[in-house]
């Protein structure tokens, strides 16, 4: 894209919408070769104005724009929830929004670009709040709906206008991720003993990082153990089982600087095309079948007992989506939860012990 301008690029943009109007902006940014990011910034001075790189003080004004819908992906699954950002706190390398709806862990290193989008829609104008990681890609998106307070968009936006509203961004490349240790490498009596120790669900990050394991990794190397590989229809699975019982579930997922969790009931599950999706007032998830590669049952220890978990992996072992039973610190997990996985995952009992 070297001597790219907003002007060139949205001359491209707008004879490809005009070849595809249909098209969607994800799908639109790979065809022509670009960064959602930069698609969005050619909007520059008519849909978009670019934001100051101040995220926390940003998301803190989410607060006052009442009703929004929040939205978090990555390749394979979308995430909406429709809900309010409050109980937010911020640290040095992140935050976290506690309200049961809008309920998110915001990982602010990889939040690169904001920008305040407006745009004429086939259902009349849309406006929304869009952050990207620094290759350009969408890592959280909030939009305002009928209830939301546009006089306190107004405000933000003017509040955290950035001072160049001409030039196209510069995305880079994502730094190259470490290849894994191979398998050998691995102390794999270490990591299950402390596998096997664990308090609270949250210190299995450390463990990875401590045994230098990939995650997918790590449950190959417990499984039999902790871990147990499941059909990859696995989601589909639970998702309706969670419909047609009632049981309340937890949702995760996430792009690389916002996990996004929905926590209650599923009840409109509809498959379409590859797509399997929830359509429930509040709650939507679109995830790609044909993008998974592997699906595992996980049993952590806490405190609490055992917390079972259904994560899906795609082909580059990255993880796609969690699934747990609703739960809170201090509080065991629920039976209807390891029922559904047992039956509707398993096929028999809980994985092996």
């Amino acid at each position: 894209m070297t001597n790219m301008t907003v002007d060139n690029l949205r001359a491209r943009i707008e004879t490809r919408r005009a070849e595809t109007p249909n098209m969607r902006a994800r799908d639109l940014a790979r065809d022509l070769d670009v960064s959602e990011a930069e698609l969005v910034c050619a909007g520059l001075g008519h849909t978009a104005t670019r934001l100051k790189p101040e995220w926390a003080e940003i998301i803190t004004g989410f607060g006052d724009l009442g009703e929004v819908m929040a939205l978090t992906r990555n390749e394979a699954v979308v995430h909406e929830k429709v809900g309010e950002y409050a109980n937010m706190e911020f640290g040095a390398h992140g935050g976290i929004v506690l309200n049961h709806d809008i309920d998110l862990r915001l990982f602010l290193s990889r939040w690169h670009f904001g920008f305040a989008v407006s745009e004429d829609t086939r259902s009349g104008p849309r406006r929304s709040l869009q952050f990207f990681d620094q290759d350009g890609t969408a890592v959280h998106k909030v939009y305002m709906r009928a209830d939301s307070r546009d006089d306190a968009y107004d405000a933000l936006v003017d509040r955290f206008r950035h001072d160049d509203q001409t030039s196209l961004i510069e995305t880079r490349p994502l730094p190259t991720t470490k290849a894994p240790e191979p398998d050998d490498a691995i102390d794999r009596d270490g990591l299950l003993a402390d596998w096997a120790a664990l308090k609270d669900t949250h210190d299995f990050f450390p463990l990875l990082r401590k045994y230098k394991v990939a995650r997918e990794q790590a449950l190959r190397m417990a499984e039999g153990s902790f871990a147990q590989r499941v059909p990859i229809d696995a989601a589909t699975r639970v998702l309706e089982a969670a419909s047609a019982g009632g049981a309340p579930i937890m949702v995760f997922a996430g792009s690389k600087g916002c996990i996004q969790i929905h926590t209650g009931p599923v009840v409109r599950i509809e498959p379409r095309g590859p797509w399997i999706n929830v359509l429930d007032d509040g709650f939507n998830l679109h995830l790609r079948t044909d993008l998974i590669a592997s699906a595992w049952v996980v049993r952590k220890p806490t405190v609490d007992g055992d917390v079972t978990s259904v994560e899906i992996y795609d082909a580059n072992h990255e993880l796609i989506v969690q699934f747990f039973g609703e739960r809170k610190p201090g509080i065991a997990e629920r039976d209807d939860w390891r029922s559904l996985v047992a039956t509707s995952v398993l096929g028999q009992g809980l994985a092996a012990e």
